[in-house]
């Protein structure tokens, strides 16, 4: 590295520092999916990966190409932004099978209780969704957008310039995954739909989009009769908590200072959270848990950011005063 750095050098170096922490995060996540797979008693899935690796592969290649070929700065950070969302989402699933494998005892009834006392009922807003099935629709799209918005807020921030904010998301968006996988693993829940024991009787004018769909995985991770890890076509089995709240969270602080889209993500994703109990079969204390760990990851990821470019700038000034 140069003794010198101009400021566009020091953004630079930010960004692949950034790059690499996300890189070096996947890494690390595909590790432990392997290491269970060869130590422990599971059975990777190599055919669903392929996809997902093949996808990411050819993205990485492209990002190379624009950001040492045809200098498209923007275009590149899509594109290596893009391989991450892909390469993670491939081993993270599996990570979240090993985490529930572990089988500590379920938390529902705690959870059932917090919501109680405070003051949410679960069953209240069921009934109130049942009562206005054209609002559970739209909620429900909000809540299916999920994936969308994931590569949407890739390519707007990147297309808008913002590189530095799309390296916060990035980063955010690997920590908060990763921290609730891991408190799922302790703290792991069926969710309100199995917990309740509820059916097609108790929703007669909606479909919730979750239900008791990934119980059978779940409680086959538990017991030990489902040992299959893989990446295209996984459960989304963690309850507790709501990845879904986090991400919508994050969502909407990523594109907040977009022009003219800003508050079409505030809209879209206060919509998915408050999806997120009926269609996610989620406890509201989920839901609140979800959105904590979202905030504590974009705010930590903020500051070390923001902390590294002032450290860069100070050392360059520094070199160049002597």
């Amino acid at each position: 590295m140069p003794d010198r750095l101009s400021l566009p050098d020091i953004h630079l170096v930010q960004l692949e520092r950034a790059d690499r922490v996300v890189w070096i995060a996947i890494g690390a996540s595909a590790g432990a999916v392997l290491i269970a797979s060869t130590l422990g008693p599971f059975q990777m899935e190599w055919l669903s990966f392929w996809k997902p690796a093949l996808v990411a592969g050819l993205l990485v290649l492209m990002s190379w190409f624009y950001a040492t070929i045809r200098r498209d700065a923007a275009l590149a950070d899509a594109l290596v932004s893009a391989a991450q969302v892909v390469a993670f989402a491939a081993v993270g699933a599996p990570l979240s099978y090993v985490a529930a494998s572990a089988a500590f005892p379920l938390w529902d009834s705690e959870f059932a209780v917090l919501d109680q006392r405070l003051g949410f009922d679960w069953m209240a807003w069921l009934a109130a969704m049942n009562a206005a099935p054209l609002l559970h629709r739209i909620l429900a799209g909000a809540y299916a957008s999920f994936a969308v918005q994931t590569t949407a807020v890739v390519l707007v921030l990147a297309a808008a310039g913002h590189a530095l904010r799309l390296r916060i998301f990035m980063l955010s968006f690997v920590l908060t995954t990763l921290l609730t996988i891991g408190v799922s693993a302790f703290m792991p829940a069926q969710g309100v739909w199995g917990h309740l024991h509820l059916s097609a009787v108790d929703s007669p004018a909606i479909v919730p989009m979750t239900r008791d769909l990934p119980l059978p995985v779940f409680f086959g991770l538990r017991d030990g009769t489902f040992r299959h890890l893989v990446a295209e076509g996984a459960e989304g089995i963690i309850s507790f908590p709501s990845l879904h709240a986090a991400l919508g969270l994050l969502f909407l602080l990523a594109l907040w200072p977009v022009r003219y889209v800003g508050w079409i993500a505030v809209l879209l994703n206060v919509a998915m959270i408050a999806a997120t109990p009926v269609d996610g079969s989620h406890y509201f204390s989920d839901v609140a848990a979800g959105l904590a760990i979202a905030l504590l990851s974009w705010v930590t990821m903020q500051r070390a950011l923001t902390a590294s470019g002032r450290m860069e700038t100070a050392r360059a000034l520094y070199s160049r005063a002597f």
